[in-house]
């Protein structure tokens, strides 16, 4: 048994949907969890950019003692995850191979399409992980830069003319492909699943990359020993680079519950 906590770490709150898939599969783990809601989003900056921001959060997340750290972000899982785990002791999970294994098997007629931020498509990771794994078949890709801060600012639910004016656009030219699978390449976009599934209908299937990746986590700790042993009781700390103010409230969005725990600023740039 091992109760250190699980690091998790994000660009802004998007995170918190695989905290949330965290908190259901092991009720029982502490989770330390930071959110760089001073700086997102990332899929817009440049690759320089994206290694520096991530490098400062796993530094800061080392500061405590880690079992586990994961990256729940889609931009520095694709474009960073190689060099983060070659730099750090500390076991890193991104979300790019889990997501990838779950849409090519999800998947019948191997039409699969691919949703992320700038930086995530550009970095053709997600791509590359599909064309291993689903050989012979077709990604559809396209970058939806409004989508994290529309999310961010809550603005993620059925009925938001805004919202699904800008899905619309992003999604036609993945529903004129025929795909029968979408894999969202992006932890903020389950918050997103009600608008993207309205448009798509049931014969699509939206993959999660949170989700997928935290299975693949528990698979790991269970096999090396690594789990707590509680059945629940976990506890979270949670902390931001800018302003506390509203974040309990976003929260809750991205956790499907009221966040009790305390949050903390903290400067990024120190790290």
């Amino acid at each position: 048994m091992d109760n250190r906590p699980i690091g998790v770490f994000d660009s802004g709150l998007g995170g918190l949907t695989a905290v949330r898939e965290l908190r259901r599969l092991l009720p029982g783990e502490d989770i330390v969890y930071f959110g760089d809601t001073g700086r997102v989003p990332y899929g817009s900056r440049s690759k320089d950019a994206i290694i520096k921001y991530a490098r400062q959060d796993v530094a800061f997340l080392t500061t405590f003692d880690l079992k586990a750290i994961v990256i729940a972000c889609g931009t520095v899982s694709s474009t960073a995850l190689e060099l983060l785990q070659q730099e750090n002791r500390c076991p890193i999970f991104g979300v790019v191979e889990p997501a990838a294994q779950a849409a090519a098997q999800a998947s019948a007629s191997g039409k699969i399409g691919l949703i992320g931020t700038e930086a995530s498509i550009r970095s053709g990771a997600y791509e590359r992980a599909l064309e291993r794994l689903r050989p012979g078949g077709t990604v559809t890709a396209r970058a939806c830069p409004l989508f994290v801060p529309l999310v961010e600012n809550g603005r993620c639910r059925p009925g938001d003319a805004v919202v699904e004016l800008v899905a619309a656009e992003y999604l036609t030219p993945l529903r004129q492909a025929g795909i029968d699978t979408l894999l969202m390449g992006c932890t903020h976009y389950p918050l997103l699943r009600d608008v993207v599934g309205a448009f798509f209908g049931p014969q699509v299937a939206l993959i999660d990359v949170g989700a997928a990746c935290i299975r693949q986590v528990k698979i790991y700790l269970a096999g090396q020993n690594l789990l707590s042993g509680r059945p629940n009781g976990g506890k979270g700390r949670y902390f931001v680079s800018d302003s506390v103010d509203g974040f309990a409230r976003l929260a809750s969005l991205f956790l499907g519950e009221s966040l009790s725990e305390q949050v903390e600023q903290i400067d990024i740039t120190a790290y």
